[in-house]
């Protein structure tokens, strides 16, 4: 009898991560759903073969608890998603030194320290899947994710890097980079700047995020985002890259096929004032 796939998924309690250990109990997986507060869950903890543990990203211990647990309950680990993450926003003169630590510590350090602490498992078993959730800022930045930005082109570059380190083991590594993505990540997954009395920002800052809050609004689904993640992991190939949405699909053509001076010129343009407002006129009115 083939012995069922398990995969262990962080920051469960909402979006992408959420959308992503429904859909894998669907297809018949075991799912390890992994969140920092289980015991305020109510609908995955139901479901037969998913295992809800508590896991915080920023917390080793937690970290170590969460993998020794999983791989004792389920038997194995197949393929971890490293998905839990937030964004902050806001000019980068407002953000403040705690702020900036907290996004790095949540978004790169500890998605290290899960892959980390899953590697010693994969390498024993002589396979496994890693699958990072980046984001197309990893790619494409934007103004105001500043930050945001940073820490995504870092989990860009340590898991490209990674992915020639582990070949040779056979463990194989994967990127999801998703565009606008209908979720919380504009509401409880999002950290704002404070407000510093700093206000040269003021007119640019409200303008950008009420635009990008509609973005949002009008993005692709977590469930969309979840049949990404479900493509990459059952594709044996070498590929290391999935986008997420036609927005996301995109930019990274633009970039790709665009000179760098007509590109930044397309992007100063898109964020001006006129073409914002004249975009909320076309696309969200009513």
């Amino acid at each position: 009898m083939r012995q069922r796939k398990t995969i262990l998924i962080t920051g469960t309690s909402s979006g992408i991560g959420r959308a992503t250990a429904f859909h894998f109990q669907r297809q018949g997986w075991q799912v390890i759903a992994t969140m920092r507060s289980p015991e305020h869950e109510t609908e995955l903890n139901r479901l037969p073969g998913v295992i809800c543990l508590g896991l915080d990203v920023n917390d080793d211990a937690s970290i170590r608890m969460a993998v020794s647990e999983a791989i004792a309950r389920a038997g194995h680990i197949d393929v971890l998603l490293n998905n839990a993450g937030y964004a902050l926003m806001g000019p980068f003169e407002c953000v403040s030194d705690e702020q900036v630590r907290r996004q790095f510590d949540t978004n790169v350090f500890g998605l290290m320290a899960v892959t980390r602490a899953v590697l010693p498992h994969f390498r024993a078993r002589g396979e496994g899947l890693v699958i990072n959730v980046s984001s197309m800022v990893g790619r494409i930045p934007l103004p105001l994710y500043s930050v945001y930005n940073a820490s995504k082109f870092a989990v860009e570059g340590y898991t490209e890097g990674l992915s020639y380190e582990l070949e040779s083991l056979g463990i194989r590594v994967k990127l999801i980079e998703p565009g606008a993505v209908k979720t919380n990540f504009f509401g409880r997954s999002s950290d704002r700047a404070a407000d510093t009395g700093i206000r040269d920002y003021d007119r640019f800052a409200g303008e950008m995020l009420g635009v990008m809050d509609r973005i949002g609004a009008a993005g692709s689904t977590s469930e969309q985002a979840a049949e990404v993640i479900w493509q990459a992991a059952n594709d044996d190939s070498t590929r290391l890259r999935y986008l997420v949405g036609v927005d996301a699909h995109a930019m990274v053509a633009s970039r790709q096929l665009l000179p760098n001076r007509l590109f930044r010129a397309m992007i100063r343009f898109s964020l001006s004032d006129v073409a914002f407002r004249t975009a909320g006129r076309l696309l969200y009115r009513g």
